[in-house]
């Protein structure tokens, strides 16, 4: 599968018809989503409205890990098998990824403030998503600061394939260590601990934030494609003027 997406036309083939595919079903996805979860869902009996926070937070911090693990997977790729576009994905990946997890962090300190008092607590929950966004960040910086387009790719992998070992301590940490953030409720062994009333709008949430990922990455490698097969244009159309010139320089000198 991975080799067989690695031809760049294959990749724009596929890329031409799931794109819009991944807006429809983001579209569709909120339109239902959005009013179960804000009006229809029922409120906590401890939260109260605050729970709704949850529509928004849950399917980002999923995300935020999700982003990060296809990274990562891409990075692998490009080392072992020099596929051309898993560095495009990878990179595609960062910046929505890093909305995810700065989206993570905001709604999860608006939801604290009510509920546990305060805006912040250094807890492992809440730290090791704040270190994912950090390498969020160092990811795209290494890709911006870099002028060897190569070397950079080859950090950027680096810095993917390190960085991942954060996702499973954002995932296990409330279960590893004492914290104020509550136990995993939905990605459990034994199943969600949320009534269906309440996991539903929160299902369709997460699949629109899905699709919005998806649309990103195939957006994004798209455009890549077609900079670099124009940069290819470019450099062929400017160096027939310079063979020309040098062949009829040729000539005269015969």
């Amino acid at each position: 599968m991975l080799s067989y997406f690695s031809n760049p036309a294959r990749f724009e083939a596929f890329a031409r018809w799931a794109s819009p595919v991944a807006l429809i079903v983001l579209v569709g996805s909120l339109l239902v989503a959005v009013p179960m979860g804000l009006y229809f869902s029922p409120e906590d009996y401890q939260q109260g409205h605050t729970v709704r926070i949850m529509y928004v937070h849950v399917p980002a911090a999923i995300m935020a890990e999700l982003a990060f693990g296809f990274m990562a997977l891409m990075s692998l790729t490009a080392f072992v098998w020099r596929h051309s576009l898993a560095d495009a994905c990878a990179r595609a990946a960062a910046g929505p990824g890093a909305i995810f997890a700065a989206l993570t962090l905001l709604t999860g300190s608006i939801w604290g403030r009510p509920t546990w008092g305060t805006w912040w607590v250094w807890d492992a929950r809440l730290t090791s998503m704040l270190i994912l966004f950090l390498t969020y960040i160092g990811y795209i910086a290494v890709w911006q600061m870099g002028t060897d387009e190569t070397k950079s790719a080859r950090l950027a992998r680096i810095v993917g394939l390190v960085g991942f070992i954060n996702v499973p301590i954002v995932k296990f940490s409330v279960d590893w260590w004492n914290t104020l953030h509550q136990p995993a409720s939905i990605l459990r062994a034994d199943g969600p601990t949320i009534h269906s009333s309440m996991l539903w709008p929160l299902g369709l949430m997460a699949l629109a934030y899905v699709a919005l990922f998806a649309w990103f990455v195939l957006t994004d490698v798209r455009a890549s494609i077609s900079e670099k097969q124009i940069a290819r244009r470019s450099q062929r159309t400017a160096s027939r003027p310079v063979a020309s010139g040098q062949m009829a320089t040729g000539e005269q000198n015969g």
